[in-house]
């Protein structure tokens, strides 16, 4: 097919030439004009800027020569900058910036050659004030006046841009230093030497004369948005000591990757395509492990996506450590309620290599463990912060032909059999306990009285003998309640998950030690290693009961002088009551042995539970509450009626079970998880205002000294 030509009147061609011509002309002469003018459109440019930063920032620019070196290249000498009342900010002996001439029609400064020789940026820290207090101060007024909705794809494209026309494509950095005085305690510098060739950088960093050398290289195309930088360190790992100080932690790498593929709008969306990895990353920190973790390879190839009101990494984003691989969605939306979604999508896999991908040193019990079969996990969480109970929460992590072929450090199935078990207090063990028949407080299951077991299961974990290690329905409203509470009043452990914590791992409270408890309790129930009828006989002898009390029949002796077997359903509920708050057991009672009344609404609640669920008989009375007495040679060690208690009535539900609380101070979910005060010890205030608090506390010592020798009098 032929296209048809067209023709134009010889006529409209002059007049189209003679319109370009005149318009050529015009931009000529202005350009000539502007040429001819640009030494004073340049000095009054800087005196302007000069005059801004003095009215808005507070600043004190100075610059001792301005003028043009090229035709679009501003040469600039002794430029200094000093915050009002503050240190030096800034010194710069010669800088030379050009610029692009076509963006510039447009309005948009490009930078395209940058020179800098003999400068340096001082940033120091004195008590709460900084020579950088103009920044925030200036930031604080912006966001107060501006009032218009904000939509956060346009300020990530903007801000992305104004970052990408800052970089030029060709850079000579010459004996550039960054300084930090922290309050005069610790200082750092870095001495820089950096080139950008067409796109290629190089840089060498001086860290702390000569305390170690790093290096950023890379690509930088700001035109196609495309950057990569690698950051690595000359024969040792790259750390900043200084950094770690700060942090409480230690940090350190061997190399650090990072790429931005592209960048733009994806419909009202703006889009961010780039990649993270490292190599032998090692991290320390004691909330998160007690050891060094090191991770070998990890690698985040992320889709980040920024829209109107929320920022998410898109679900085609792939996370790796090592061989093994997960698609993580994370979205943070905001508004009148802020909306929180995550999910984890790992698609099935070698367990094997699932299990060699975690870092070293993260799961040090399972270190060695051997495997075969395959493995797969999905993981659903959503919060809508203005309808917290409708939380949303499920994890699957599902087995293929998965079998143990090794143990690792520690064997799963060791309480099948005679072991020992250790207790600790406060970081320090207690004493050794054989839980096996060689030891005569130890009791089988069948010798514990059902008006125990079914107390302590109705308050700790109703589900046991059905669930697989975990009730996520008790984790989704552990989290509601932990939310709304703004603190974490409410755990989701079940028997399992307290089991495993005592027996198999240590007492530090990390994250790193909360994961491997979940690892090994998925590792025992699905795969049946230990039955559920031998980890509750386990659980119910080493459970603490009561001050260095372990099990049901160190305590069924300690507080009623009678055997397991023989405890009535009010001494199995008293006992159920005093598992959350074991240390606090002795302040139940009056002076005579009897319960104080505030725990009546307690046996009322779970006699009732348990009746409806045909364990007991239903019992108006308080389900033998008047009959719990404690045994008589132990009243004499009573302490007075001083315990402060939440005496308010419970919540009658079923899946919620309640603690007898005894005021001791709230924590944050940081406190409860890694620890701070022992959450089980009882806080208590002086009724008797006659009483010095000096001894008031010297009978308490003297009162728990007792308790101690009366527990090693006893026979059993």
């Amino acid at each position: 097919m032929r296209i048809p030509k067209i023709k134009i009147p010889k006529k409209y061609l002059k007049i189209g030439a003679w319109v370009l011509g005149v318009f050529l002309i015009v931009c000529i002469a202005l350009g000539a004009f502007a040429y001819t003018k640009r030494e004073a459109l340049l000095k009054k440019m800087v005196a302007k800027a000069i005059a801004k930063a003095n009215k808005d920032y507070g600043l004190d620019v100075k610059i001792g020569t301005a003028g043009f070196t090229g035709f679009s290249t501003v040469k600039m000498t002794a430029i200094s900058v000093v915050p009002k009342d503050r240190d030096t900010l800034s010194n710069i002996g010669e800088l030379s910036v050009g610029v692009k001439l076509f963006p510039l029609l447009f309005g948009n400064v490009k930078l395209a050659e940058v020179k800098l020789n003999d400068g340096f940026v001082n940033v120091v820290l004195k008590d709460s004030l900084t020579n950088i207090d103009f920044i925030l101060k200036r930031k604080k007024k912006d966001s107060t006046e501006n009032t218009g909705k904000i939509n956060l794809a346009e300020i990530a494209s903007n801000l992305l841009n104004q970052v990408l026309y800052k970089i030029p494509d060709n850079m000579d950095v010459k004996n550039m230093v960054f300084k930090l005085n922290d309050n005069d305690t610790a200082k750092l510098s870095f001495a820089t030497v950096a080139t950008i060739d067409d796109g290629d950088l190089k840089s060498t960093i001086n860290v702390n004369n000569s305390a170690s050398t790093w290096h950023i290289d890379g690509l930088v195309n700001p035109g196609k948005k495309r950057l990569i930088f690698n950051v690595y360190a000359d024969g040792q790992k790259l750390e900043l000591p200084y950094l770690n100080n700060k942090l409480h932690a230690k940090l350190s790498f061997d190399t650090l990757r990072t790429e931005l593929k592209d960048a733009g709008y994806s419909g009202d969306d703006f889009k961010i395509a780039g990649s993270w990895s490292v190599k032998n990353m090692l991290v320390n920190q004691a909330r998160l492990a007690g050891n060094d973790i090191i991770i070998q390879s990890a690698k985040l190839d992320a889709d980040v996506l920024v829209g109107p009101n929320f920022i998410a990494l898109d679900s085609t984003s792939t996370a790796y450590l090592k061989d093994a691989a997960i698609h993580p969605y994370l979205k943070y939306t905001l508004g009148k309620n802020k909306i929180y979604e995550l999910k984890l999508n790992a698609e099935e896999q070698d367990a094997q290599a699932v299990l060699n991908a975690f870092p070293q040193g993260l799961f040090e019990s399972l270190e060695g463990l051997k495997v075969q079969g395959k493995v797969k996990y999905s993981l659903n969480f959503y919060l809508d912060t203005k309808i917290p109970d409708s939380v949303k929460f499920n994890s699957t992590l599902t087995p293929v032909n998965f079998k143990i072929l090794q143990w690792g450090k520690t064997n799963l199935q060791k309480i099948n059999n005679s072991f020992v078990y250790t207790p600790y207090e406060y970081g320090k063990p207690m004493r050794d306990i054989t839980i096996g028949s060689s030891n005569s407080n130890f009791t089988p299951l069948t010798s514990i009285s059902k008006n125990f077991i079914n107390a302590v299961l109705t308050a700790e974990d109703p589900s046991f003998f059905t669930h697989n290690g975990f009730v996520e329905e008790s984790i989704r409203k552990s989290i509601a309640v932990n939310f709304k509470e703004k603190k974490f009043k409410r755990g989701g452990s079940t028997i399992s998950m307290q089991l495993v914590k005592n027996v198999y791992l240590s007492r530090q409270k990390t994250l790193a030690r909360k994961a491997e408890e979940i690892l090994i309790v998925w590792l025992i129930e699905h795969n049946h290693l230990v039955s559920k009828q031998r980890m509750l006989e386990v659980y119910f002898n080493i459970m603490e009961l009561g001050q260095n009390i372990y099990g049901i029949g160190e305590a069924s002796r300690y507080y009623f002088g009678k055997q397991p077997a023989d405890l009535t359903i009010g001494e199995g509920i008293f006992l159920a009551s005093i598992v959350p708050k074991p240390k606090a057991s002795m302040y139940k009672f009056v002076a005579d042995g009897s319960l104080k009344p505030y725990m009546f609404n307690y046996f009322r609640f779970m006699g009732n539970i348990m009746a409806r669920r045909g364990l007991t008989p239903s019992d108006t009375s308080g389900y033998g509450f008047y009959n719990v007495r404690l045994r008589e040679g132990l009243r004499q060690y009573l302490a007075p009626d001083t315990a402060v208690v939440d005496t308010s009535a419970y919540d009658d539900d079923e899946d919620g079970m309640p603690h007898v609380i005894m005021q001791d101070k709230n924590k944050n979910l940081f406190d409860r998880i890694f620890g701070g005060a022992k959450s089980d010890t009882a806080i208590v205030k002086p009724a008797d205002t006659t009483k010095t608090k000096k001894q008031i506390r010297q009978e308490r010592r003297e009162q728990r000294r007792k308790e101690k020798e009366q527990t090693g009098k006893i026979t059993f």
